[in-house]
């Protein structure tokens, strides 16, 4: 997949960086989901495998990126499905974190993503030493087929915040 094609694309929605607080945009699907993690102690090896895509592949999403670790403007696609009938989900790192308490990122939309919206995935150890990861989003349709299976597709997002969890346990197991 050549991503340079991408090297100029603008975002496909207005409110970049929205998801550094919690005040999320209206006219959008809006998530919050927040998972404890266990010990904080595990936040090295858990923003590890977040940084650097690998807890997307853990989910078969085949992320193609830039740069080897997320980093603002740091192109990602990552592809569904086999052969012709995949999606591929083009988007650009619009700000990361990286602390002695927290780690995270958020991306957005670009052209010929099936959304339109933005992302963010942030672990944080709280003081009494627990690993929390929360993902943020706010999308709404980006393309014809998910304005027309928009349920359906609010589903499978939601399957995939929680799927994201899960890969981020086994990585830090």
């Amino acid at each position: 997949m050549d991503l340079k094609r991408y090297d100029d694309a603008e975002p496909t929605y207005a409110e970049v960086g929205a998801t550094r607080t919690e005040e999320l945009p209206e006219g959008y699907r809006r998530i919050t989901r927040r998972y404890e993690m266990g010990d904080g102690a595990r936040l090295g090896r858990a923003a590890d495998a977040l940084l650097t895509w690998r807890m997307h592949a853990a989910l078969g999403l085949s992320p193609q990126a830039t740069a080897p670790r997320a980093a603002p403007g740091v192109v990602v696609a990552s592809r569904l499905g086999l052969g012709p009938f995949a999606l591929v989900a083009p988007c650009r790192v619009v700000w990361t974190v990286e602390e002695d308490r927290r780690a995270g990122f958020a991306y957005g939309t670009l052209p010929g993503h099936p959304e339109s919206g933005e992302e963010s995935f942030l672990l944080e150890v709280a003081d009494d030493g627990s690993l929390s990861f929360t993902v943020r989003s706010f999308t709404r349709p980006g393309r014809w087929y998910t304005r027309a299976a928009w349920p359906l597709v609010a589903m499978v997002q939601r399957f995939f915040v929680n799927r994201y969890a899960a890969a981020l346990r086994r990585h830090i197991r």
